[in-house]
């Protein structure tokens, strides 16, 4: 609350690393609502490889979504 009331409500995010907690709460949220929110593989070998195959439908997910931008100048 000190440092709400010192710095404002963003600076306390900025020092606190509020926000780099929101984006990761946020990916593991996005994770578990299009993956699942947990392995299905018993052996650890096996979960490493669901996380693996996961991890790359999710990027390659993000690389077909994401913008391309060009600059006007």
């Amino acid at each position: 609350m000190r440092s709400i009331a010192e710095s404002g409500r963003m600076g306390w995010q900025h020092a606190s690393g509020y926000n780099w907690r929101a984006l990761v709460e946020a990916d593991v949220s996005w994770w578990k609502r299009v993956i699942g929110d947990g392995l299905r593989s018993q052996t650890d070998g096996r979960q490493a490889t669901e996380v693996a195959i996961a991890a790359g439908v999710l990027n390659r997910m993000l690389e077909l979504g994401r913008p391309e931008y060009v600059g006007i100048a």
